[in-house]
Order: structure tokens, then C-alpha cells, then sequence
């Protein structure tokens, strides 16, 4: 830093003689003043650092900088809007990885589950081998370092519990649809997750939303409608599974928002532990609901009709469920809600375009611009928010 005052017209004696050889021999004093023409003006330098005092001819110029700092360091601008735009880039790399797998790992779990239900129609036990599966993975993760132990307490297990229960309910409503009907009719029905949200957050929780908001939930609903009532093998137990899951996970979102605010867990250890709580949460009712004698003559049928494949194809569909959800709660420490619900309706058209594909799903033209007109009125929807 530079300081500098100026003396116009007065000869002083300390600029006179040399400076080095006068602040060498002392300390420099707390505080310089220089004699003014005017007796009311005075030129106060308060030093905590030496000075190094230089002269010129008259006018007098006294100009005193710092020892340790001598001159000011420009800043490139250059390299600095190049680094800024390097590490842009690289985030939206990032993010951009992160899209890519929680869809292709999205994909290949409908695949795998769909293929499993087929073969084994009991989506009780299919959506607790899902959580058991997460769960040991994580805890593995945690044990050999891998991931870091969250910490948690009695508070955090607290406020997860409701969430644990919306998602329980979620994921065991959605396995049921997609027991019963085609992979993309679930998915086109749970597009309609908005048109709930905004509902229940108008009618339980007093929240106002724009009109454009509202004016979105036109095509949701629409669409929707158009493609239940034109689905060639609807069913009435898939149909009321996917709005149930619909339901379900607007409140795990609500709970989740509420509960979790100042608490500072990843987005992956996060899910893991929602993951161990669902599971202590639905396997009783797992064992209630279908029982251990129905597995075991459905495990003997499926085996004799698929073959030993059968087991990967459980193990496949329980992994990737983990990794997909894994990796969208690590996307949502990346990127703002916003965008996630794009990459949400993106991840929707890309399951459902897939199982067309691979699983021959007869659709009709008006099926699919039900489809269409849903999944656009989501994304209208999530522009609307912003």
C-alpha cells in the first residue's frame, strides 16, 4: 500500500538529507508529521510497518510504501476469467455425468424389475430386497471407509421417520403398478407428481402459487387422462398404485423440506439411511402382506421357467434401484431444484421411450400424445416455479 503527501512551496530539513542512512539508525517513530505554509491543516501518517521516504525537487513530493510490499502486483485478468471459465466448464461437466448416470441407471432398473415381476409378481418382497440391498452396500461403504460415517443423532433419526414412511409407501405403490400394468403407463401416470404437489401444499398447507403454476397442471392432468382411458391393458390396481405413489412421495418431499433443514448430511448418506429406516419400516408388513411360503413356491416357478438368470436379474434390479436414488440425492448437492425437476421429466421420457422398445408395448397415437401432453405440462410446470 501506498501512502503519499504533498508540500507545495516549503523547504523542509528531513527531505533533505538521505533517507535510508536516517531510518536505518533508529526505530521509526510511531507517528510522522509534516510542517504545513497553512497552521490548521497537517499531514498525519499513522505506521505500524518501516517507511522508505524518497525526494524529488521542488514541489516537494514525499511518497512512503511498506518494506515487506514494495510495489503493487497486478492481476492478470486474463488468467483469471480463464480459470473462472475452466472451472464453469468443469461443472458443468460434472453435472452433466451426473444427468447421464441417474438416467441410464434409471433405465436399466425398469428394465431388470419389470423383467423380475414378470417372472415373480410379488412386488412386497421385490421392494424390500431393493432397500436390503442399498442398505448393505452402504453399510459395507461406511465399515471399510469407503464412504464417511454420517453423524447422526436421536433428533435426525426423528425428523426421518415420517419421511421414511412417505417413501416406504411410495416405492412399494409404484413396484405394485409396474406388477400390473406396462412400465410406461406407470411413469406417464407418476408425471403427474406436480399437479399433487401443488394441491396439497395449497389445501393442507395454505401455500399460494402463481397462476401460471396452476395454469400447468391443465396439461398434467389432461394428458394423464388421456392416456389412462386409452391404455389398451389398463388396470385399476396399477392405476391406483402409481397415484398413490404419486401422493406418497409429495409428502416425503414436504417431510424431507421440514425435517432436514441445518442438517449437514451428504445427499448419499442421506438417502442411505432413509433407505435402512424404509426397510425396518415395510419388512414386517412384507411378511404380512405375502409371507414366506409365497416366496418360496414363486421363487421354485420363476427358476424353472427363466433359469438361473432369474437370481441376477433380482440382484441387477436391487442394485441399480439403490445407485439410481443414490445418485439423484448426489445431484441434488450439485444443481437447484429447478433443475433437477428438468432432468426429472427427461429421466421420465427416457424410461418411458425404452420400455416401448425393449418390452414391444403396444401404443396407440392417442396413448402416446397423452403421454406427450403430460410430460410437457410437467416441464411447463417446472419452468413455472422458478
Amino acid at each position: 500500500m501506498v501512502l503519499a503527501a504533498k508540500q507545495i512551496g516549503f523547504s523542509n530539513p528531513l527531505l533533505r538529507r538521505n533517507p535510508s542512512s536516517s531510518l536505518q539508525r533508529r526505530s521509526p517513530p510511531p507517528c510522522l508529521s509534516f510542517p504545513s505554509t497553512n497552521p490548521l491543516k497537517r499531514t498525519v501518517l499513522t505506521l505500524s510497518k518501516p517507511l522508505h521516504l524518497s525526494t524529488s525537487k521542488s514541489p516537494v513530493r514525499c511518497e512512503a510504501y511498506e518494506a515487506d510490499k514494495s510495489e503493487p502486483q497486478p492481476i492478470d485478468t486474463a488468467a483469471a476469467a480463464a480459470e473462472e471459465t475452466k472451472s464453469e466448464a468443469a461443472k458443468k461437466l460434472k453435472i452433466g455425468v451426473y444427468f447421464a448416470t441417474w438416467w441410464a441407471l434409471n433405465v436399466v432398473f425398469n428394465i431388470y424389475n419389470k423383467k423380475v415381476l414378470n417372472a415373480y409378481p410379488y412386488p412386497w418382497l421385490t421392494s424390500t430386497l431393493s432397500l436390503a440391498a442399498g442398505s448393505l452396500m452402504m453399510l459395507i461403504s461406511w465399515a471399510v471407509g469407503i464412504v464417511e460415517t454420517p453423524k447422526t443423532d436421536f433428533d435426525f433419526w426423528k425428523t426421518l421417520f415420517p419421511v421414511a414412511v412417505a417413501h416406504t409407501i411410495g416405492h412399494v405403490a409404484a413396484t405394485v403398478s409396474m406388477s400390473k400394468v406396462a412400465v410406461s403407463f406407470t411413469h406417464i401416470i407418476k408425471s403427474g407428481e406436480p399437479a399433487f404437489s401443488v394441491l396439497v401444499s395449497r389445501f393442507l398447507l395454505g401455500e399460494t402459487f402463481p397462476a401460471s403454476v396452476y395454469l400447468s397442471l391443465i396439461p398434467i392432468i389432461g394428458g394423464c387422462a388421456l392416456s389412462a382411458l386409452t391404455e389398451l391393458n389398463f388396470n385399476m390396481t396399477g392405476f391406483m398404485g402409481a397415484m398413490i405413489s404419486n401422493l406418497a412421495f409429495v409428502f416425503r418431499n414436504i417431510f424431507s423440506k421440514k425435517g432436514m433443514k441445518g442438517k449437514s448430511v451428504s445427499g448419499m448418506n442421506y438417502y442411505a439411511c432413509l433407505s435402512m429406516l424404509s426397510l425396518l419400516i415395510l419388512t414386517p408388513f412384507a411378511f404380512a402382506v405375502e409371507g414366506p411360503q409365497m416366496w418360496a413356491d414363486g421363487w421354485q416357478k420363476a427358476l424353472s421357467d427363466i433359469g438361473p438368470q432369474f437370481v441376477g436379474w433380482v440382484a441387477a434390479q436391487s442394485v441399480f434401484y439403490h445407485l439410481y436414488n443414490q445418485v439423484s440425492y448426489m445431484s441434488l448437492d450439485q444443481i437447484s431444484p429447478l433443475t433437477f425437476s428438468v432432468g426429472n421429466t427427461m429421466k421420465r421420457i427416457s424410461v418411458i421411450v425404452s420400455s416401448i422398445i425393449i418390452f414391444r408395448t403396444p401404443v396407440q397415437p392417442v396413448n402416446a400424445l397423452g403421454a406427450a401432453i403430460a410430460i410437457l405440462g410437467t416441464f411447463l410446470y417446472s419452468q413455472a416455479k422458478l
